[in-house]
């Protein structure tokens, strides 16, 4: 395929619309070293028929809802415009209420009334989630650390295009969570690899995690996804490098 046609296909890739969390669209195209937990499968340990939860960063709701949480006592947070619509016209109808929150210290819930909060690569303030957890609460997070993509953005970008702090990571994110009075319970921390099929599903994906790739465009960037091209054609992949830990905390008391 020539470099014109190459180009069209890259530009029609970051056109494509992206709604709630949902990458179906890089489905046989995107393979993802699996993680040694189950994040899933940590938040069902937790509950029960008198679980009261919060899903911070909830997206489009459709993890939130595979869940099967309960109705009445379930809430979501999402701060992303078009995300937040979604969420307010589908999730009520499973009894569950939704806030936009885009300030980490502006939770707009009462002192201990959750049982379990749940939050996966949203940003938090540890203080503000002790705040609204009761005694005996559980919060269970899953994060994309510093080095996430980091050598991929640099490769396209230089290094000024990725937003994420080099330092966040599960150290000094447990010792937030130990300051604001959690126990910490279970840690864990992971650089799983990260393989594109095609170079077009790489595109797509910078559009999607736009702090990683800061000012990315194909016109931009098109001799290095050219240079991404080639790589393709000789490995069958281009790979990058992830960064995700996970923490489950208790309030105490």
């Amino acid at each position: 395929m020539d470099r014109s046609e190459l180009k069209k296909r890259w530009e029609a890739e970051e056109t494509k619309v992206f709604q709630g969390w949902d990458f179906s669209e890089l489905n046989g195209r995107l393979e993802e070293e699996g993680l040694p937990w189950d994040y899933r499968a940590l938040i069902q340990q937790q509950m029960n028929p008198e679980t009261v939860m919060l899903d911070m960063g909830t997206g489009g709701g459709e993890f939130l809802l595979s869940l099967s949480p309960p109705p009445g006592r379930t809430y979501a947070t999402e701060a992303y415009p078009s995300n937040y619509e979604l969420c307010l016209a589908k999730l009520p109808a499973y009894g569950i209420e939704v806030s936009k929150v885009e300030e980490d210290d502006q939770l707009p819930y009462e002192d201990g009334l959750f049982s379990l909060v749940i939050n996966r690569h949203e940003s938090f303030s540890a203080k503000k989630v002790y705040r609204i957890l009761k005694p005996g609460g559980v919060f269970i997070t899953q994060q994309v650390g510093g080095q996430n993509n980091r050598g991929l953005s640099r490769d396209l970008l230089g290094d000024g295009a990725m937003e994420t702090p080099i330092g966040f990571d599960l150290a000094h994110t447990v010792r937030d969570i130990l300051e604001a009075g959690f126990n910490v319970e279970v840690q864990q921390e992971v650089f799983p690899k990260l393989k594109f099929r095609d170079v077009g599903a790489r595109v797509y994906y910078a559009k999607i995690i736009e702090w990683e790739f800061a000012g990315f465009s194909v016109e931009l960037c098109f001799e290095k996804l050219c240079e991404l091209q080639n790589r393709v054609e000789q490995t069958g992949y281009v790979s990058s490098r992830e960064h995700r830990f996970m923490i489950l905390a208790r309030k105490e008391r």
